[in-house]
């Protein structure tokens, strides 16, 4: 069809001519999807609101009242359909029965689940017992290892200065602490 105005084309469209509504769509195809594509709809919304939109077109070919800004229409329908398919969404949240019923469900097997909830529980209860050891030193090993802990660890004249002790004493004196905690952990 050899229509250069898309008014001309529009009104050709509205009289039923089939050929006028092939070169019309071909000719604001790309403006409609620019506008869809604009509201980044995943690509199931995209195609249909675009379907949507030259459905309203042709439900209205003989209420369009200026053919020249017949872009313009499809623009604004363009729009107002995405926003309709965006606020719907919002309403709607899939989710599956696994979400619902273990929001915590990952692709471990039962059994597998299982070994790593005992070994969690092993590791807990480990440290249980080290803090309680670790409470049953006295004091000053308590203090000393606290600072020897610490991150970034202080310098031997830093802990030295800190805890009023010789710096060629911490060596031996945290070798004993961690020997008695060894001990009341065995």
């Amino acid at each position: 069809m050899d229509i250069d105005s898309t008014g001309a084309l529009f009104q050709a469209a509205a009289k039923g001519d089939a050929a006028a509504w092939e070169a019309l769509v071909g000719r604001l195809s790309p403006l409609v999807w620019s506008v869809v594509r604009s509201h980044r709809l995943i690509d199931a919304d995209a195609h249909e609101v675009f379907q949507t939109t030259w459905f309203r077109l042709a439900d209205n070919l003989t209420r369009i009242k200026e053919p020249d800004k017949v872009g313009s229409w499809l623009a604004s329908t363009a729009r107002h359909e995405c926003l309709k398919v965006i606020r719907g969404s919002r309403r709607v949240v899939p989710t599956s029965d696994v979400d619902v019923l273990s929001p915590e469900a990952d692709d471990r097997s039962p059994e597998q689940a299982v070994l790593d909830a005992e070994e969690a529980a092993g590791q807990e209860a480990a440290l249980r017992r080290v803090w309680q050891a670790y409470e049953q030193l006295s004091d000053s090993c308590r203090r000393l290892l606290r600072v020897l802990m610490a991150s970034p660890p202080p310098s031997y004249a830093e802990i030295a200065a800190g805890l009023g002790i010789a710096i060629g004493s911490i060596g031996p004196t945290r070798g004993r602490c961690l020997g008695h905690l060894r001990r009341l952990l065995t």
